[in-house]
């Protein structure tokens, strides 16, 4: 029997580590100087790189030489490059020295952090850590990251914003069944299965949906009865009067309220939602219950936007900071510094200011579990904050990325991402062959080229994603699209149409890069007709 490798050797981790840690500076390296042998989306096609690999995996290891060649051979024809300066396309995904850095030991420690007694340390640091960064965003007192015995807040890493809703509505609808059957008790009866509905905007992440199907609030993604999506204003916001008139005519119909999602910078075109509108009007209808017991749930979803507050000239635009008003007003809020906040994927931060209802909804303690500390209720055990048993020591990364940086540069970067989407904004509003069509926020600036004036709305659609595939194709950058609504003359959508997005954030973006990125797409649109009919 040949000599097998051992799964801990200490010899090879430093070896091949340090080779693999080369190969990953020279592609940073190349990212930053060369885009001509780095086309930043990919251009293989379905089943190119399945071609490549053997139908069945090796009887007998191989060297690490053939395994790492592998990575120019096989890997890189297959990658759309995400960290790119030259990557503008749904949202940042930025990554950092530190974050990898962090990622990479806490893969080695192979810790798994369940329970504080799995690993104190994973426990006590993600505690402090969300601490660290519900002040820096400004977080109320009311989302407090550290449980005591005087609060019933927390905070935790969930991996992504989807499972931060999935959580949130799960906690939710146990807190109202709870409500429920406390007062049908209180009233010497009992009560039926409530049938429960969730409301989000027309504009809201996808997330919402799933979650309410697997939470079982929806029957499946089509279901409009239990998820309603609110329409938009003209600032593409959840209408709040339509938002009131549809939970009364739940309520009628014996439908119980149960959750809304409020969107702080939508994916479409981060558009920031009012919370204070939203939250009288759910107040208006009963939807908060009354001062003994909060029964309907506001959660807040800023994923992407969620970042910026760590600057406090923006926190007012997100409604945070503003004593007993916006964010002071919900139950729960969740943002992903792994989108702009230069820590790697996964890392979504989670707040909410009812961490009992959380733990209620989703802790389950079989005798395996058992242990002096969680027993005698002096420690959290984040198992009972999401979905799985298990979770990952996150937390180190994050830590890491705010000890390395320090809260001035994340805000040097995120001010510097917004001026020059500010920047590219001037230009497209100085060209007149383009139009912007949603109001810019943040880092993200959503357009159009113009059509003629007897151009159809189809053809003036399909014109603009042709545009943005043939300048994508060309490989030196690449941005999305979004269908955004249109509205007559008063606040009534009638129709959509299709918006080019450019969002600027990724790790390497500076400011000679945008100015590239236009002059390519400003280049490119001298070189094609707009349709005219």
């Amino acid at each position: 029997m040949p000599d097998q490798p051992s799964p801990l050797d200490p010899r090879e981790l430093k070896d091949i580590g340090g080779e693999a840690l080369e190969l990953l500076a020279a592609y940073w390296s190349r990212l930053t100087h060369s885009s001509k042998d780095l086309p930043v989306l990919s251009r293989v096609s379905p089943g190119d790189i399945a071609a490549l690999l053997p139908a069945h995996a090796p009887e007998r290891g191989e060297d690490w030489s053939t395994i790492l060649a592998d990575l120019d051979r096989v890997v890189m024809p297959g990658l759309t490059h995400w960290q790119s300066p030259h990557f503008y396309a749904f949202f940042p995904a930025n990554i950092s020295t530190p974050g990898v850095i962090g990622e990479l030991l806490s893969a080695g420690l192979g810790v798994n952090g369940m329970l504080w007694a799995t690993s104190p340390a994973a426990t006590e640091i993600e505690t402090r850590v969300m601490q660290w960064l519900g002040d820096a965003i400004g977080l109320p007192p009311r989302f407090a990251a550290a449980p005591t015995p005087t609060n019933n807040s927390g905070g935790v890493i969930q991996g992504t914003a989807s499972e931060a809703t999935l959580v949130a509505m799960v906690a939710a609808r146990d807190r109202i069944r709870r409500a429920m059957k406390a007062n049908a008790a209180a009233k010497g009866g009992t009560v039926s299965r409530p049938e429960f509905v969730v409301y989000a905007s027309q504009q809201a992440h996808s997330s919402v949906v799933k979650a309410a199907m697997i939470a079982g609030i929806a029957d499946d993604a089509d279901d409009r009865v239990h998820v309603r999506l609110v329409p938009v204003d003209r600032a593409f916001r959840m209408r709040a009067d339509v938002l009131e008139r549809w939970m009364r005519e739940d309520l009628a119909a014996g439908r119980v309220p149960c959750f809304i999602a409020a969107t702080l910078g939508t994916t479409g075109c981060t558009a920031i939602d009012d919370l204070d509108a939203i939250a009288d009007a759910a107040d208006r209808v009963g939807f908060f219950g009354d001062a003994s017991s909060r029964t309907g749930w506001l959660h807040v979803d800023t994923a992407h936007a969620g970042a910026m507050a760590i600057c406090p000239e923006f926190r007012a635009a997100l409604h945070i900071g503003v004593d007993n008003r916006g964010i002071n007003r919900c139950d729960s809020i969740c943002f992903n510094p792994h989108k702009w906040l230069l820590t790697n994927f996964d890392c979504d931060c989670f707040w909410t200011s009812d961490r009992r209802s959380l733990i209620a909804a989703l802790s389950i303690t079989p005798e395996y579990l058992r242990n002096a500390q969680s027993d005698a209720g002096s420690v959290i055990d984040y198992r009972d904050w999401q979905v799985p048993l298990g979770r990952r020591f996150r937390a180190l990364k994050l830590w890491f990325v705010l000890r390395r940086f320090g809260l001035d540069t994340l805000r040097h970067s995120v001010r510097e991402h917004v001026a020059l989407a500010a920047w590219l904004e001037a230009q497209i509003v100085a060209d007149a062959r383009f139009e912007l069509l949603a109001p810019r926020t943040m880092n993200l600036v959503c357009f159009r080229l113009r059509g003629g004036a007897r151009a159809s709305a189809a053809d003036v659609d399909a014109f603009n994603k042709q545009f943005m595939d043939r300048i994508n194709r060309a490989g030196q950058m690449y941005f999305t699209h979004t269908v955004l609504p249109t509205f007559d003359d008063d606040t009534e959508i009638v129709g959509s149409h299709v918006a080019l997005r450019l969002a600027i954030g990724a790790s390497l973006t500076r400011r000679e890069h945008v100015e590239r990125a236009w002059e390519t797409i400003s280049h490119a649109a001298g070189a094609t007709t707009a349709p005219t009919s």
